[in-house]
């Protein structure tokens, strides 16, 4: 595919073909952008259109990106499909999340190995039956940053689901006893935090032969959590930098 048919594909975006790194941290929140960018040397604002807001800069020589994907599974794959097309090749992810069975706790980090596919969004890219699986060179990466830099992490399943206030306030929804019923079969399956976009994003990646992560603060999202998530991240493509050079 040449430039011109990748350019004329990313019509959500801020950016173009040309103007995004190969590695692109992509939290949720647009506000959250400009927060992890200040982590970044050589920092670019490329702009804003809708809930799509892109920052690029250096860490130690590489390039990176940082771009929102907005709230859900939905915004989440067209972030990933058009990055994609115009050339990023590895995301990982900086959000937020809720707890599931209370091996994380308030304040913790989390690094998600996989994610259960509760959204709607995937289902229409692959039948559910496929896994919704972190790329394995990420999040071995990942892990070994949060060690190296002595940075306690959690590590374990996500869920990825559609309705925020179908968590947090089931009881009043209609389908309050099938909520109840997902839920408590999450806690039985070791299922650790709650959020809105992984699923997508892995089974995006794995359909696309990227590779994907995710990152998660439990129950908070102060600028002290995140600046050291944003520090892992960084970290962890240095890693993998180093190990693309070397292969």
């Amino acid at each position: 595919m040449d430039a011109v048919q990748k350019i004329e594909q990313v019509k959500h975006l801020p950016i173009k073909f040309g103007e995004v790194a190969r590695y692109v941290i992509v939290p949720g929140d647009p506000n959250r952008v400009p927060v992890i960018a200040e982590s970044l040397e050589n920092v670019t604002n490329q702009g804003q259109n809708r809930e799509f807001n892109a920052y690029k800069g250096t860490h130690k020589g590489i390039e990176v990106s940082v771009v929102s994907t907005g709230v859900g599974c939905p915004s989440t794959a067209i972030a990933v499909e058009e990055l994609s097309h115009i050339g990023a090749e590895v995301f990982i992810r900086i959000g937020t999340s809720g707890s599931v069975d209370k091996s994380a706790k308030k304040g913790d980090i989390f690094i998600a190995t996989a994610a259960v596919r509760d959204d709607g969004t995937s289902k229409q890219y692959i039948p559910i039956e496929f896994p919704a699986i972190a790329s394995h060179n990420v999040v071995s990466n990942l892990i070994k940053a949060s060690e190296n830099l002595n940075i306690d992490s959690k590590v374990g399943i996500c869920q990825s689901k559609d309705s925020f206030f179908g968590e947090t306030e089931p009881e009043r929804m209609p389908v309050a006893p099938y909520l109840d019923f997902k839920w408590k079969s999450w806690q039985k399956g070791s299922v650790g935090a709650s959020e809105m976009e992984a699923a997508t994003l892995f089974t995006i990646s794995q359909i696309k032969r990227i590779e994907a992560g995710a990152i998660l603060a439990i129950e908070t999202s102060d600028k002290d959590t995140i600046k050291k998530m944003t520090e892992i991240v960084l970290e962890s493509i240095t890693y993998m930098e180093r190990e693309k050079n070397v292969s």
